[in-house]
C-alpha cells in the first residue's frame, strides 16, 4: 500500500485550500489509511473543514474550506451542482461507444458494490468522451452532472470498460486505480476559480499514460 507520497496545496487563499490528494489517502480518517484533513490540521494548525470528498483510490482535486461561511457558500455549490468537475480515467478494455452520456439510477449490489438501472427516477448522470491511447488503452475524460457514490467506477463498468486498476468492478490488475479529479470549476462570493492538476508520475505513482488534447 503507497502511504510514503504526501498530499500538496495547489492553492490557499482566505477561503479555501485546493489539495492534490495522492492515492491510498482518505479525505476523513476512516481507517488506517493516513487522512488529508488530519496532514492539513497538523500542517497548518486551522481545522480544516471538507466540502467534498474523494474515495481513497482516487488521486486528485481536494476542495478544503478555511472557513464556516466559505464551506457553507462551497456546500451549497456542491448540493446546487454549481461545482463543474473534470475527470481522467483509464481503460484497458473497448467501451460500447466513445462518448456521449451515461445515465440511470443507482441501487447497492454485492460485496459493497453499486449497479447502474434502466429507470431515471433520480438518476446518477455523466457526460463523457474518449480518445485514443496505445493499445489496448483508451483515455476518457468524464465529467459528472450528479454525486453519486462510486458513479463513474459504475459508470464506465457499464459501458463494459470498467477502469484499469479497479477490482471492485472489474477492472484489470494494475498498481493503482486509474481515476484522478482532474479539473473543478466554481463560483465562491461571486470570485470565479478554475483549476486544473494533472496526475503525478514519478516511481511512487505512476500515470504513464497521454492526457487528453484539450481545444
Amino acid at each position: 500500500m503507497t502511504h510514503n507520497i504526501s498530499p500538496s496545496i495547489v492553492v490557499e487563499n482566505e477561503l479555501f485550500w485546493l489539495i492534490n490528494k495522492p492515492i491510498n489517502w482518505t479525505v476523513q480518517r476512516d481507517d488506517d489509511a493516513p487522512s488529508v484533513l488530519q496532514w492539513l490540521h497538523q500542517k497548518t494548525a486551522i481545522k480544516p473543514l471538507p466540502v467534498h470528498r474523494l474515495d481513497k483510490p482516487t488521486s486528485g482535486l481536494l476542495l478544503v474550506a478555511k472557513t464556516d461561511a466559505a464551506n457553507r457558500e462551497l456546500s451549497q455549490a456542491f448540493a446546487d451542482r454549481r461545482v463543474s468537475k473534470t475527470y481522467l480515467a483509464v481503460s484497458d478494455k473497448k467501451p460500447k461507444k466513445k462518448q456521449g452520456w451515461i445515465k440511470g439510477d443507482m441501487a447497492p449490489s454485492r460485496r459493497g458494490q453499486w449497479k447502474l438501472l434502466r429507470s431515471l427516477d433520480n438518476p446518477a448522470m455523466t457526460q463523457f468522451y474518449s480518445y485514443s491511447l496505445d493499445a489496448p488503452y483508451r483515455g476518457f475524460v468524464l465529467t459528472p452532472k450528479t454525486g453519486k457514490t462510486h458513479q463513474l467506477r459504475v459508470a464506465l463498468k457499464s459501458l463494459g470498460a470498467p477502469i484499469l486498476g479497479d477490482d471492485r468492478y472489474a477492472g484489470t490488475q494494475a498498481s493503482r486505480l486509474f481515476l484522478h479529479a482532474w479539473q473543478l470549476e466554481f463560483e465562491c462570493f461571486g470570485q470565479h476559480f478554475h483549476f486544473q492538476q494533472d496526475p503525478i508520475n514519478n516511481a511512487q505513482d505512476q500515470w504513464p499514460f497521454a492526457l487528453p488534447n484539450m481545444v
